[in-house]
């Protein structure tokens, strides 16, 4: 049970390492000022995927950079407050390193937990339903094992210069934002609809989609996305009722 001055926090889609490098660089210094700020009374923090735009782990080498927020994680987690990892579609690669080195539990699909007596379903959203074939393809490919065995047999020079490239021309193709076209083109909350109907949730909690929401699946269930911190630094926060969504920069 929460204690009534603590909260659990959720965030996603840092996309750090998306050129350019002095924007990532802000965001990374914007995120960990937010850490800071919640780490007084975080329960728990949950990270819900694409928190690298790109990510890949040799048996011993891991992406340069990122060391001011991974040493902030490390810190939070040796003071003893949980994180848990969601891997999302660009950092689908992590393996075991923040286990390992920091005790941050991985999840790889949409997991339910049992907060203060609340259900949740939570994850990324990238494997619910791909959007469209292309999406599903990569997605296949990315998951597939013997892929990754041999892209890490590249060395590691090639390998994460091909995967950071890849990353930064996909990004061209759909750009930061993807459309909102009403909700019944809104493929998580297509998929919140129909898994309540098997079984109730109280709170549905996702990402990807970069675009902070907050919307009633019935009387008794809701859907929230996290949205992105690429611009509007969004997040939510679960004080052991409800789950509300704010902004870094501003309440929303």
């Amino acid at each position: 049970m929460l204690s009534s001055n603590k909260k659990i926090y959720f965030a996603s889609d840092l996309h750090l390492m998306m050129a350019p490098d002095e924007e990532s660089r802000r965001r990374e210094l914007d995120f960990i000022q937010w850490l800071d700020k919640v780490k007084h009374d975080a329960a728990a923090i949950f990270l819900l995927g694409d928190m690298f735009d790109f990510w890949f782990e040799y048996r011993h080498v891991i992406p340069r950079g990122f060391v001011r927020l991974l040493g902030k994680l490390a810190e939070l987690s040796d003071d003893g407050i949980p994180i848990h990892f969601f891997t999302g579609n660009h950092d689908l690669w992590i393996r075991n390193y923040l286990t390992c080195e920091m005790n941050i539990q991985i999840y790889r699909k949409p997991t339910t937990f049992n907060l203060n007596g609340k259900t949740f379903l939570i994850g990324h959203g990238h494997d619910i339903s791909p959007e469209n074939l292309i999406d599903r393809i990569f997605l296949f490919l990315f998951d597939n094992s013997l892929l990754r065995m041999l892209f890490a047999s590249l060395h590691p020079f090639w390998g994460i210069t091909f995967g950071k490239n890849w990353s930064k021309n996909r990004r061209k193709r759909t750009g930061i934002f993807m459309p909102f076209d009403g909700l019944e083109k809104e493929f998580i909350y297509q998929y919140a609809k129909k898994t309540l109907a098997e079984k109730h949730y109280d709170f549905f909690v996702f990402g990807h989609r970069h675009l902070a929401m907050d919307v009633p699946l019935n009387e008794n269930s809701r859907y929230i996305n996290t949205g992105e911190w690429m611009v509007s630094q969004t997040y939510a926060v679960f004080d052991g009722e409800e789950v509300s969504l704010h902004s870094a920069k501003e309440k929303i």
